[in-house]
């Protein structure tokens, strides 16, 4: 099963870009070899770029702080499970705490250092991280690959809190909502959301039968329109009936 998702809104896209750096840096810094490690410094340059709304920080602290106060109300509820409701919440008063204790802007610490400045500088020309461009960066990346990652994550610390905070809230927003069965027939499908408010749309669908689905979406109206691709082709529409799961997430 392979698992696509779209955002209704612009604080959400935001939120899934930087999971994405987050997932792919967590990759690089891993690994050995100098080129990778050079890889997982100019994701955290991307973060920085993402990151860069004044808001986000705060916006996190008020999602988790409403979080809180939703499952706070279920305490009372026989239903729920004492145990994970108060894992969750421990959760959330840790990722909290952590956001109000990280000091100044995010990644004032990167922003602050004149020498990973001139190397963010380079990389956005393409080939201008170059061995007689930066020498003392070429001369880094023959460092030892444990002092390497022991940097890297030096500077990625004061993101970390940040990068927490978001990747639990898109899990409790992930977790919001009920995959329920659909058909697309002939390729199409199509739902009248009657002004209802979503955060983010989950399509799971068997890779097997090689639909790509493209999405569109706002508060009234959902549309999937399912194409594939052969090869270098340019993907084209899907003229067959597609079975797929759609759960529509919010807080």
């Amino acid at each position: 099963m392979i698992v696509y998702e779209y955002p209704f809104n612009e604080r959400i896209r935001t939120l899934l870009r930087l999971e994405d750096l987050y997932e792919k840096f967590k990759f690089f810094v891993q690994q050995e070899h100098p080129m990778q490690h050079h890889v997982a410094l100019a994701t955290i340059f991307d973060m920085l770029e993402v990151a860069g709304r004044a808001d986000l920080k705060s916006d996190l602290l008020q999602e988790l702080e409403r979080q809180k106060q939703s499952l706070l109300a279920y305490r009372s509820n026989p239903a729920v499970a004492a145990d994970t409701l108060d894992a969750v919440l421990a959760e959330l008063d840790k990722a909290s705490s952590a956001l109000v204790t990280s000091q100044g802007k995010t990644g004032q610490n990167v922003r602050e250092n004149e020498w990973l400045m001139s190397i963010r500088g380079r990389t956005i020309i393409p080939g201008g991280a170059c061995e007689f461009d930066l020498p003392s960066y070429y001369a880094w990346q023959k460092r030892p690959a444990e002092q390497r990652h022991a940097d890297i994550m030096g500077w990625f610390g004061p993101l970390a809190p940040l990068l927490e905070a978001l990747s639990l809230v898109l899990r409790l927003l992930r977790n919001s909502g009920a995959p329920v069965k659909m058909i697309a027939v002939a390729g199409s499908y199509q739902q009248m959301l009657q002004g209802k408010i979503y955060q983010m749309l989950r399509l799971t669908l068997d890779e097997s039968t090689g639909a790509i689905p493209e999405i569109s979406a706002n508060k009234y109206m959902l549309w999937v329109r399912f194409t594939t691709q052969d090869g270098d082709c340019k993907p084209k529409p899907l003229e067959e009936d597609v079975p797929f799961d759609l759960t529509l997430c919010n807080f």
